[in-house]
């Protein structure tokens, strides 16, 4: 999972995904209290580079985590909002 840019966005912001090979892939957006807030990808997903965005406009401003599991591995990152 790449850095998300612009970081901090308003209200889109864009990463790339990089799938090694084929397999279940979750991506999804958390708020400070661990609850999910969107699902940018979820399912099987063949090896390839993808790009997700993330509409946050119907979200309020704060500090967000995407947390991307791809074959067993977990990747986390911070992203703020602000309005």
């Amino acid at each position: 999972l790449s850095t998300a840019y612009p970081n901090p966005f308003n209200p889109t912001t864009s990463m790339t995904l990089a799938v090694a090979e084929a397999g279940n892939v979750s991506v999804q957006v958390y708020n400070i209290m661990g609850q999910a807030v969107a699902t940018l990808a979820s399912g099987h997903m063949d090896a390839n580079t993808y790009t997700l965005t993330w509409d946050a406009s119907s979200v309020s401003s704060g500090m967000y985590f995407v947390k991307a599991e791809v074959a067993g591995n977990v990747i986390t990152q911070k992203l703020v909002l602000m309005k």
